[in-house]
């Protein structure tokens, strides 16, 4: 079981977009929804386990955690929760970690990261290259690819 929910995380990567600059681009859905991926396959490479235990499905627009999708009527307008912010900036490892995806992945824009999505290993094999979908995205395609690809030694 997971320390925490994947709205939890959602939550985290909205509240930590308000600390840019103040002209700077409001994090949409679509963005939380690949950072939520990214920060997933980040813990998984590390061995950290999950980060939360909702499944991550490959739409279309790539990897979505359905019920964070459900989760906000309006995909541009953005409100989250403060006691998940605290529950997670409680926990340093935790927060580093996020905070380093962050710097990461979140200097993209959201459809730049959708793209990037789709050349990756684990949403090629869950669509069978973008034929299938609405497939679970497996956790181990995930650990492994993050583990070769973004997790330095």
């Amino acid at each position: 079981m997971s320390k925490y929910t994947a709205l939890d995380i959602a939550n985290w990567f909205i509240w930590r977009n308000t600390l840019e600059e103040p002209n700077s681009e409001k994090i949409s859905l679509l963005k939380v929804l690949k950072l939520l991926y990214y920060a997933e396959g980040c813990s998984l490479a590390l061995g950290r386990g999950s980060l939360f235990d909702e499944p991550i499905v490959a739409w279309e627009h790539g990897p979505v955690v359905t019920d964070v999708y459900f989760s906000f009527p309006d995909a541009y307008n953005l409100e989250y929760d403060d006691k998940s912010v605290e529950k997670i900036n409680k926990n340093l490892e935790d927060k580093d970690l996020l905070e380093q995806v962050f710097e990461v992945f979140g200097s993209y824009t959201a459809w730049a990261l959708r793209n990037k999505t789709h050349r990756e290993t684990p949403w090629i094999n869950a669509t069978d290259n973008g034929r299938v979908l609405k497939k679970e995205i497996s956790r181990d395609d995930m650990k492994k690819y993050f583990a070769e690809n973004y997790i330095e030694a």
